[in-house]
Order: C-alpha cells, then structure tokens, then sequence
C-alpha cells in the first residue's frame, strides 16, 4: 500500500503491517488504521510515529516507555484489552505517546496513557492507567534524557 503522509511523503507499507485500533485514540476516534514508522536518520530508541492511514496529516510521536522510564510497570484493566487477546509478553507492544512544544526542552511524554498493541495480530487499544496515576503521569518529562542518548 503506498500511503501520503506529512512528515514521510510517499512511503510503502505491507498491508501486514497495518495497526487496527478500533476504537481510535483518545480525542481521535475516527482514526483507526495506523502504520508505525521511523526517521532512519535518528539512532535506534528515538522517536517513531504512529501515522494514520486515514488521514495523511496526522502523525503522532510515540516512544517505548521502557526506553524513557525502564520501570514502568503499569496495571491494566482486563477489560480494556479483551479486544487484543491473546496477549503475551513476546506480542505485546506498548507505546506512549509524546508531546513536543514549541520549546522543544519541555518535550513530555504520556505515561497515564499507553497505546497497547498486539504484535501478531496487529490490533491495538489506548488506556487510561487506574492504578498508579500518581506515578505515570501525563507529562514526564524526556526532553533531558533523549538528549543524553543523542550523544
């Protein structure tokens, strides 16, 4: 599938490779397929961005939160990913999703959030942390970190 995008231009995706979030994501419900995408350019660990497949202008930068907080642990809800069943620790993927200001030093990401994503069957959902909102919070500051990995 050949797709538009704003950031990418004109990339190539396996029809395989498509996410199906069916439910959208939070503020955005309409958008549901999704490919997952990477600037070559920048070192293993960085940014990648969830691109929508519906609208070729969106483009969300997401992170493994592992990478930016490697003890987040966070309690999910059986409930919120029935849908992505069957979940092991090799297929799941989870992701968070990362605001980048006009003061790129005030970058955050949303650990309060993750996007949960199947890796074997392509399927994904965003939840809200009920458990431990104190500690995954919606703005963790990263800006700092990703810095220091730059070098």
């Amino acid at each position: 599938m050949k797709a538009n995008t704003r950031l990418f231009g004109e990339v190539d995706i396996d029809d395989s490779k498509i996410i199906t979030i069916p439910f959208g994501l939070v503020g955005f419900p309409q958008l549901q397929k999704f490919a997952l995408l990477h600037d070559k350019d920048r070192p293993v660990g960085a940014l990648w961005y969830l691109q929508s497949m519906d609208d070729p202008d969106f483009a969300l930068p997401v992170i493994d939160p592992l990478t930016i907080k490697p003890e987040y642990n966070p309690q999910i809800v059986e409930d919120d990913v029935e849908l992505l069943e069957p979940l092991t620790e090799k297929n799941l993927l989870i992701l968070v999703t990362i605001t980048v200001p006009e003061d790129i030093k005030n970058m955050t990401a949303n650990l309060n959030a993750p996007i949960l994503i199947n890796s074997d069957t392509n399927k994904g959902a965003q939840i809200e942390i009920v458990w431990g909102k104190e500690e995954y919070v919606t703005k963790y500051p990263i800006y700092d970190y990703l810095k220091s990995k730059e070098n």
